[in-house]
Formats: structure tokens, C-alpha cells, sequence
């Protein structure tokens, strides 16, 4: 080969090779800019005004793994499933807020006058989902307008190996077309990971701390909402004060838990438990920075 051609050769491939290197470099830091973008995003940013709908890409539909796409929600009203909802008479102004969160297997049905009737929002726990499938009829068939979005790591969740909650979840889907299924990304679930550690400087998993399904609520409510009143939420001081009421845990499990008695435990406990106190201080300090109000009990962030 004449020298003329050996260097064009020469050329074209140090052009490949430049190129091949270049991929894999962006690829390679590809989750870094992305967890640089979501650390800019949430939660110390101002929501889009922009009108029209927007694409939360932590949030994957069953089963065509397409993000959310949606209007953001003006005012929303976060109903929490404590035992401080009964005898509120609070459900008329619930459902006057344009988007409306429960959590897990939190009914209305019987509970209207406290906690109102409308579900916009339905955020489950993985743990959660054969809880709502015993009375499927009411929380599936009656409830089409209801948008339902699931958390939950582990081989349960598994999309491509088919993961036990997965797959009944996609069932659901194909018993009623038109059901409006989510499930939080693996990326979405390490970031919530993440905010908790910045919060609290410590390590999720080290700690032996589950994070609760009011945690992954108020992250989408962030998301989604312009204003935001949470119903029913506790300050994370409220347990340790002589003088508060004895409730139960849910609302709709009168005469079992104690909701102070059951926060304070899992505080305490070193391994495997929900962190509700800590979570609390977190909520407080975000209310500093967004529109969040506490109703019921009423409290103010110090």
C-alpha cells in the first residue's frame, strides 16, 4: 500500500477509535449526570408554571414502561391514613383540593365525612398491593380515575424477570384495560435513597431504616403539586409531649396500634424500621422552602 493510502487508513481509524471512546465515556458517566441533574431538581427548585402536561420520567407505567405524563396539579390535599383523621369533618374540604393523595389500602368508604370520597393519587407500597386486591372491586373496578403508583425494590418488583408484585400488577392491567398503573424507576427509588441520606447524613440501608410509603408520597406530591396540605401528619415532636391523645395507628383500624406507640418503636428499633419521627423533621424543613401546610393536627415549622 502506497504511503499516501496507509496514512488515510491510518486517519479514519483514529477517527473510529476517537469516537468509540467518546461513547463509552458518556455512557460511563451517564448515571452521574443524571443524579447531578435530579440533586438541582429536587427538592429546593420552583416547580414548571408552564402550562400543559409534563413527563416525570421517575415514574414508569405497567406495563409499556412509558413516564408520566400529566397536568401538574394547582393546590393538592395529602390525606394521611392516621388515626388523627376521625372525627375530623374534614372530607368536603379534602375533596375540594384538585388532586387528592392516599396511601396503600386507606379506604373512604364509610369514612367520607373525615377523609372525603375522591382519589386522584394512590401511592402503594409493593408490601401493600394483596391488601387492595382483597377488596379489588372497590379500589380497582369503582375507581378508574384514580392513578395508582407503586414503590418497592427487589426481585418483586422485577420488570424483565417478572417479579411477583410485577406480575400482578400487570394482571391487573389486562383485567381492567384502561387502569392507570405505575411503578417508582429503580433510578427514582435510589434518588429517594439519596434524599434521605443528605437529610439525615445517614445511610438508609446501613442504618436499618425502611422508608415509608407518607416518605415516597410527599416526593411525588413535590413533583406534581403547586401547593401542598398534608392531612392528618404529625409534627415529629408531637410523640413527645405529655399531653397528646391517644390514637390508632390507621384510621381504619380502631382499637388495634397506638400511632405514638408505634412511631416511637420503629424510631428506636436498630434494625428493619420505618423512620416516621425523622421523616417528620424532614417534611418540616421542606415546608420551609415549598408550599407545604400541616392541617389536623396544626402545626408550624420551627
Amino acid at each position: 500500500m502506497k504511503a499516501p493510502g496507509r496514512l488515510v487508513l491510518i486517519i479514519l481509524c483514529s477517527v473510529v477509535l476517537s469516537a468509540v471512546y467518546i461513547l463509552l465515556c458518556c455512557w460511563a458517566s451517564l448515571p452521574l449526570c443524571l443524579a447531578t441533574c435530579l440533586d438541582h431538581h429536587f427538592p429546593t427548585g420552583s416547580r414548571p408554571t408552564v402550562p400543559g402536561p409534563l413527563h416525570f420520567s421517575g415514574y414508569s407505567s405497567v406495563p409499556d414502561g412509558k413516564p408520566l405524563v400529566r397536568e401538574p396539579c394547582r393546590s393538592c390535599a395529602v390525606v394521611s391514613s392516621s388515626g388523627q383523621m376521625l372525627g375530623s369533618g374534614l372530607g368536603a374540604e379534602i375533596d375540594g383540593a384538585e388532586c387528592v393523595f392516599r396511601m396503600n389500602q386507606a379506604p373512604t368508604v364509610g369514612f367520607e365525612a373525615d377523609v372525603g370520597q375522591r382519589s386522584t393519587l394512590r401511592v402503594i407500597s409493593h408490601t401493600s398491593v394483596p391488601l387492595l386486591l382483597r377488596n379489588y372491586s372497590h379500589y380497582f373496578q369503582k375507581a378508574r380515575d384514580t392513578l395508582y403508583v407503586v414503590w418497592g425494590q427487589g426481585r418483586h418488583m422485577d420488570r424483565v424477570l417478572g417479579g411477583r408484585t410485577y406480575r400482578t400488577l400487570l394482571q391487573l392491567t389486562r383485567m381492567y384495560p384502561g387502569l392507570q398503573v405505575y411503578t417508582f424507576t429503580e433510578r427514582m427509588m435510589a434518588y429517594c435513597d439519596q434524599i434521605f441520606q443528605d437529610e439525615t447524613g445517614k445511610n438508609r440501608r446501613q442504618s436499618g431504616s425502611f422508608l415509608s410509603t407518607g416518605w415516597f408520597t410527599m416526593i411525588l406530591a413535590l413533583e406534581l403539586c403547586e401547593e401542598i396540605v398534608v392531612y392528618g401528619m404529625v409534627s415529629d415532636s408531637y410523640c413527645r409531649e405529655k399531653s397528646h391523645p391517644s390514637v390508632p395507628y390507621h384510621y381504619f383500624e380502631k382499637g388495634r396500634l397506638d400511632e405514638c406507640q408505634m412511631y416511637l418503636a420503629h424510631e428506636q428499633a436498630p434494625r428493619s424500621a420505618h423512620r416516621f419521627i425523622t421523616e417528620k423533621a424532614v417534611f418540616s424543613r421542606w415546608a420551609k422552602k415549598r408550599p407545604i401546610v400541616f392541617a389536623h393536627p396544626s402545626w408550624r415549622t420551627e
